[in-house]
């Protein structure tokens, strides 16, 4: 019968444009249109054609799952994390940004003393069952409890592998701000977020906030939590730019030409935050290769990238360590800079940094 679920899960993920994701049964279609150039007949589109779902397709990426053997698709050893305290939150500095990694997609920003969180997903499963879905590598470095009041809450897109129910509704009594995709609002309303602490976003829109500036950026992805719900609500990236400090973080994306539209408008970048995981030939226009992301690191003009969006979940058909070993490598044949944090270790933007490839270790165990 579990076998039956997951065949299920996996063919109700692509069908709603997923491949990697699994929908919810539940989840509510907004009613009303949206005043944005990007929503047509009901949908919000890319800026370039992607290729659309298919049964044909569902039924290959399906096949694939029971035939094609995955080799360390997750950690055999435990991953290393660095635990985080309140008190050593609230130790750092009142002035500039620091970004620590939380897992996946998942950072926690200090922002000249005020916390931030991006696609904050503290869930067991990126799922919206409790029995079935990928299952986290680790746990986050800190609790939902532990963490300090959030001044701001940035969404990429409401996929469940960066819009956490839970966790959204835990935040709610310690947060500012909820900053969204349009369309995503209706979800967290839904939920009980208070309508006042919402502000969503239509693509180049902007929100200034006394020393820092929010821009919501294009990027070549998709939307839906459900059945009916395809496309319904925006996705995007974000920009976060200081008197200082310019920081960029991608979402999900497949690459495509907004990244150098983005990097002319608003680089270049301290550090970019770039998508380097859940990779597939099945799915290529939504989702980037490592070495496309290094390439959108580039057209961005950011100075040092860490790339996200790997080594909490198994979501594609590589093995866990893939996505770290491949964008090291491109790195290194772009002369880019690279900082690949294990979770809960603490980057200061400006500040020297030693960057260890911490997971070749444990790539070696496996490949022995």
């Amino acid at each position: 019968m579990k076998k039956w679920l997951v065949i299920f899960a996996i063919m109700f993920g692509a069908i709603t444009g997923g491949c990697s994701m699994i929908s919810n049964l539940n989840a509510q279609v907004p009613s009303q249109g949206y005043q944005s150039e990007h929503f047509q007949q009901g949908r919000f589109k890319n800026l370039h054609p992607t290729m659309p779902a298919s049964l044909s397709k569902t039924l290959a990426i399906t096949w694939r799952f029971f035939t094609e053997a995955k080799v360390a698709a997750e950690p055999e050893q435990r991953l290393p994390v660095s635990k985080l305290t309140r008190a050593e939150l609230n130790a750092l500095p009142d002035v500039g940004v620091h970004i620590i990694k939380l897992g996946h997609s998942s950072v926690l920003l200090k922002v000249n003393g005020a916390y931030w969180l991006l696609d904050p997903v503290f869930s067991e499963r990126a799922s919206p069952f409790s029995f079935i879905g990928p299952s986290r590598f680790h746990q986050p470095p800190i609790s939902l409890d532990e963490l300090p009041p959030i001044d701001k809450v940035l969404i990429s897109h409401n996929h469940y592998d960066h819009l956490d129910k839970q966790a959204v509704k835990q935040l709610n009594a310690k947060t500012t701000q909820f900053l969204v995709p349009l369309g995503v609002e209706g979800d967290l309303i839904r939920w009980g977020i208070e309508a006042e602490k919402i502000h969503s976003f239509d693509w180049w829109q902007e929100l200034h906030d006394q020393d820092v500036m929010v821009a919501f950026t294009p990027t070549q992805h998709f939307s839906g939590r459900g059945l009916s719900d395809a496309n319904r609500t925006l996705w995007g990236s974000w920009v976060i730019k200081t008197d200082h400090e310019r920081l960029y973080f991608s979402g999900d994306s497949g690459y495509f030409p907004g990244f150098k539209d983005i990097g002319e408008r608003y680089g270049p970048f301290d550090y970019t935050l770039i998508e380097t995981g859940a990779y597939d030939a099945d799915w290529a226009d939504i989702h980037m290769t490592p070495e496309q992301s290094v390439q959108a690191h580039l057209d961005l003009r950011g100075k040092i990238m860490i790339p996200i969006h790997n080594g909490t979940f198994d979501l594609a058909f590589h093995s866990w360590y893939d996505p770290l070993e491949r964008v090291h490598s491109a790195a290194q044949q772009q002369g880019v800079v690279l900082n690949t944090p294990t979770p809960g270790e603490i980057i200061t933007i400006n500040q020297a940094y030693l960057n260890q490839t911490w997971w070749q270790s444990l790539m070696a165990q496996v490949n022995r």
